[in-house]
């Protein structure tokens, strides 16, 4: 389907420029939220005749999503979460969950918003953008943990998921090796030498006497 953008749409086009789209998408999204009119002669004089005032407000609106975005670019999320010992969570982070956390530290944004590349499964910081205007987006972090603890040490740069492995190695491994004190770094430790039996020792004494 030929539609005229009535905004501008990422990796479609910007207002006003005429583009084809699945059917689809045009019916389900662009055309009921008034993102696009379909491409008739009929519309392309409304858009003309009204191009003029969509431009305005396309450009008020993107200048409070610049005003907005200093506030919220870099901001950091807290998600704590449930996981298995391999770091796997018991579902995942969705964009709902992502909107309502940045709306409690007072940032005004919807779930529409919200841009994430793959479902967030496992814990860690992600990076996750947002669109405050289809011409404004910034980055935010979502630091997805366990407890508060765990969420501070990842927001220093703690990679817990490496920890976690870790510990289960050395838990797998269950013991560790006596060393010489004087033995150098990265030295095998040796066998001890075998004691030499007293009892032997006294009998030949006695034969050479």
């Amino acid at each position: 389907m030929n539609i005229i953008l009535l905004e501008r749409i990422e990796k479609l086009g910007g207002i006003g420029d005429v583009v084809t789209v699945k059917d689809g998408y045009a019916r389900n999204f662009l055309l009921p939220n008034k993102k696009a009119l379909r491409a008739n002669d009929a519309n392309k004089k409304v858009f003309e005749a009204n191009r003029e005032r969509l431009e305005q407000e396309n450009a008020e609106k993107r200048t409070e999503a610049t005003a907005s975005a200093s506030g919220i670019e870099g901001a950091e999320i807290v998600l704590i979460r449930a996981s298995s010992n391999s770091g796997q969570l018991y579902g995942s982070v969705s964009v709902r969950d992502i909107a309502a956390a940045l709306t409690d530290k007072g940032h005004e944004v919807n779930k529409s918003q919200i841009v994430l590349d793959r479902p967030i499964k496992t814990l860690g910081v992600f990076d996750v953008r947002v669109v405050l205007h289809p011409e404004v987006s910034v980055t935010i972090k979502a630091n997805v943990a366990r407890s508060d603890d765990e969420a501070e040490l990842q927001a220093q740069g703690v990679d817990v998921m490496a920890q976690m492995f870790d510990e289960e190695a050395r838990d797998v491994g269950g013991f560790t090796e006596e060393r010489d004190p004087n033995a150098e770094p990265g030295e095998l430790p040796t066998e001890a030498e075998p004691e030499e039996d007293a009892g032997e020792t006294t009998v030949e004494n006695d034969a050479q006497g």
